[in-house]
């Protein structure tokens, strides 16, 4: 090797070494050249440094309405998707904790019932077959409530969040918010694997036959990440997802997408098997969360707050 070549080689390792190490993360993965996704939440900003759920003491009558079996444990198993911000992802890498809108609720809750949760991350669509082998207490995973889904599973709502459309900044393949899916005849849409998204897809499938259209097609991910590398390159037309995730990502720069607005609100809950005993102590706990502000402040600090509850319920009647 030249010494030319080896005193730029050198500038290039320095200039590597200077870089602040998000930058260099999204660098390499972006870089990698075999195409594998970028790992969830690497383009996105640090997670808010302030802290609600710090302040949250244990209310007794409230953990009194657990199991006596779960009190005498003082623990409880949640199973949780890691998927990305505002619900869950990993801010600082994979080998560091979580954060997110789910996270905080849990550790709320968890608080005021005098409970450690024993947390284990978990891919999205093993989570609600998981609760009723009883491998988990309860899930979290930005679970909307759905009638298919209440068949098997209870929940405990904490959110209104919904679905949402994005498509890549600059597309004109759509301009506007998506009230009929129509609009999306003759597109690909991407969506993550298990999810309310991809069912709705599926189910109204016929809806551009119907309208003497050509079909849509969908595209199913297990990875986030790997939807939004699909977009930028491509290879989907428009994403399908959440109404707070889609919002989020759009205000991020790097992401370079942009948020064509609602589609459908629904009710998001803590998940759990089928007649469990946990339900009324969490709905409790949520309840006092929001009555004592803390709810209000954790959705201030992740930018959800239009998408508060008034008051959580236990399988809400219009999906029963």
């Amino acid at each position: 090797m030249s010494l030319r070549a080896r005193l730029r080689r050198g500038r290039l390792r320095t200039a590597l070494v200077l870089l602040p190490v998000p930058l260099l993360a999204a660098l390499t993965a972006c870089g990698s050249g075999d195409g594998s996704p970028p790992v969830a939440g690497a383009l996105a900003s640090p997670a808010p440094a302030d802290d609600p759920v710090a302040g949250v003491r244990a209310v007794e009558p409230i953990a009194a309405l657990l199991p006596a079996d779960v009190r005498k444990a003082g623990s409880l198993r949640l199973g949780g998707s890691v998927g990305a911000p505002p619900s869950a992802y990993y801010p600082d890498g994979q080998d560091k904790p979580p954060a997110g809108l789910d996270i905080d609720i849990a550790a709320a809750v968890a608080k005021v019932l005098g409970v450690k949760l024993e947390r284990q991350d978990a891919s999205f669509e093993t989570i609600l077959p998981a609760l009723g082998s009883g491998k988990y207490d309860v899930g979290t995973g930005n679970f909307g409530v759905t009638t298919e889904r209440l068949k098997s599973v209870d929940f405990v709502t904490y959110i209104n969040d919904g679905q949402g459309f994005a498509v890549k900044t600059g597309s004109t393949v759509l301009t506007g918010q998506v009230s009929d899916l129509t609009q999306l005849c003759g597109l690909t849409i991407g969506t993550g694997a298990g999810t309310t998204f991809e069912k709705t897809l599926t189910a109204k499938k016929e809806v551009c036959a119907d309208a003497g259209k050509k079909p849509y097609e969908v595209k199913v991910f297990s990875e986030s990440g790997a939807v939004t590398t699909a977009l930028q390159q491509g290879r989907i037309d428009v994403v399908m997802s959440t109404i707070n995730g889609l919002r989020h990502q759009a205000a991020q720069p790097a992401a370079r997408t942009t948020f064509l607005g609602e589609y459908h609100r629904l009710d998001v809950g803590f998940a759990f098997k089928k007649g469990s005993a946990l339900t009324p102590a969490f709905q409790a706990a949520v309840n006092e969360l929001i009555k004592d502000g803390t709810y209000a402040r954790i959705l201030k600090k992740w930018g959800t707050a239009p998408s508060a509850i008034d008051t959580s319920q236990i399988n809400p009647a219009e999906y029963t």
